[in-house]
């Protein structure tokens, strides 16, 4: 089981699928895509801000605990911080499992937590 964690400036570039892992039945990505609108009114971005050393721990506690609970494969999380437009990709998560039940199982509990317990704040721009 391995889990990689990166906050990088600005928005995240196109997504290049790469599976290696003898024993993956499933290979699960999901890309946040900053909406136009925020709260009712017309955004030309989100600008992302994080207390970067608790958002890594953040990141990584719930990473690992989701891997063991669901005995995934891999887990790759990036999340931007700093400017993101409109229509780009301002978070990612790519969950590698042996079946997609326990994979699916697991982005979902991930984002309810990043979204709760994470330090990572946006403000609409």
């Amino acid at each position: 089981m391995s889990i990689k964690i990166r906050l990088t400036q600005g928005p995240l570039p196109p997504l290049t699928p790469s599976i290696s892992t003898p024993g993956s039945g499933a290979w699960i990505a999901f890309d946040g895509i900053v909406r136009p609108t925020e709260d009712g009114e017309d955004i030309n971005g989100l600008y992302y801000e994080a207390y970067r050393p608790m958002a890594e721990q953040q990141l990584e506690s719930i990473g690992k605990e989701l891997l063991e609970k669901h005995a995934l494969i891999s887990m790759d999380i990036e999340h931007s911080v700093g400017l993101v437009p409109i229509y780009a990709c301002s978070f990612r998560l790519i969950i590698e499992s042996a079946h997609r039940k326990e994979g699916l199982a697991a982005m979902d509990g991930f984002i309810d937590r990043l979204k709760q317990d994470v330090p990572i704040w946006k403000s609409a721009k």
